[in-house]
């Protein structure tokens, strides 16, 4: 008996110690070889009032002196600090970088944001507020303005509305016409699995447009290397697993993560989303735009994309393809990324 409660004893210390590194949520802060905290150094975790909501954000940075870029997230409702630790982006070798949680999403998650308030004006003019909020904080007139596949959709109207609040936009899988995409990705997989009857049946009983087809959707898309990452095959391991073993969240935040998708999937907001053309919607930008897309990106199609800055008029413009590339090419080519962002900060 004596030997069985040393066992438990042992495995409940195993598993309080396990808990204590996956569900602490304290941030790592950068140190030096020593393990000393990098003097000027930042990692801090923290909530502020952005109209009416308690808005989390991530601020990660090397030096506090370096330029702001705010990270407009994609989903909508999926923040995307968790993917940084798996595939570093390595932007706060550059910059500090705010990794802000939309109102509904992840940090800034709460049961009491009323729905209605879900849309896009909205949504603007919480970027909007939070880039005056950082400004103010930093003492910078001006910040980068980065946002990644739906949070393109938002990032662009805020930087078409304030431009003077801008050195810069840059659009990750800058979405367009979200329907148009979903089709070609649609019309891509049929092709793709012409040579896996099960996957290519299912599809053909679950064409594009009905529940069925959205049920299965992250799934192939992902086997098929046109998801998050060209090599992210796994939806559960890539995605899934890799929020809930994040060291900088706490359990209840990486629970957030999950309820906060879910109210923004089911929101006005996602339904002007996938209905709406950015084509007809910013046609000008007053500062420089830049556009990052994969070559296997089918989720944003990236042809789409290119066609649309063909139209904008700006006073810079440029298109780059990364080719190693799926959904996510900060993450997916950081090295190639970091050497395009120097430049378009000298």
């Amino acid at each position: 008996m004596a030997l069985f409660f040393i066992l438990l004893l042992g495995f409940i210390s195993i598993v309080t110690a396990l808990l204590m590194v996956f569900f602490s949520g304290k941030m790592i802060p950068f140190a030096d070889a020593n393990g000393q905290v990098l003097p000027g150094s930042l990692s801090e975790k923290s909530w502020v009032p952005i109209n009416g909501v308690e808005m989390g954000m991530i601020i990660k940075t090397r030096d506090q002196t370096r330029p702001v870029l705010l990270f407009v997230h994609g989903g909508p409702g999926m923040p995307e600090y968790w993917l940084n630790e798996s595939h570093p982006s390595h932007l706060e070798e550059l910059f500090t970088v705010v990794w802000w949680d939309q109102r509904g999403a992840g940090l800034s998650y709460s049961d009491a944001i009323p729905p209605e308030t879900m849309t896009t004006t909205q949504m603007v003019a919480d970027t909007i507020s939070v880039t005056q909020y950082l400004r103010q904080r930093f003492r910078q007139d001006k910040i980068y303005l980065m946002a990644h596949s739906f949070g393109t959709y938002i990032g662009i109207q805020a930087a078409a509305q304030a431009p003077e609040l801008y050195h810069a936009y840059i659009g990750v899988a800058q979405s367009v016409n979200l329907a148009l995409s979903e089709e070609l990705a649609y019309e891509f997989m049929l092709d793709f699995y012409v040579n896996d009857k099960k996957n290519r049946e299912l599809l053909k009983k679950a064409p594009y447009g009905t529940a069925a087809y959205e049920r299965i959707r992250d799934r192939v898309m992902h086997e098929a290397g046109i998801g998050t990452t060209h090599k992210m095959y796994s939806v559960i391991a890539g995605i899934f697993l890799a929020v809930m073993k994040h060291r900088e969240y706490m359990l209840k935040e990486k629970f957030h993560i999950w309820q906060g998708k879910a109210f923004s999937k089911n929101s006005v907001l996602n339904d002007e989303f996938r209905q709406a053309n950015l084509s007809d919607i910013v046609t000008r930008l007053n500062i420089p735009v830049l556009f990052f897309s994969g070559a296997y990106d089918y989720t944003v199609n990236h042809l789409l994309t290119e066609v649309y800055l063909e139209e904008i008029k700006a006073p810079k413009k440029h298109f780059y393809l990364f080719e190693d590339s799926a959904h996510s090419p900060i993450f997916e080519e950081p090295e190639v990324v970091l050497e395009i962002l120097k430049d378009l900060i000298l």
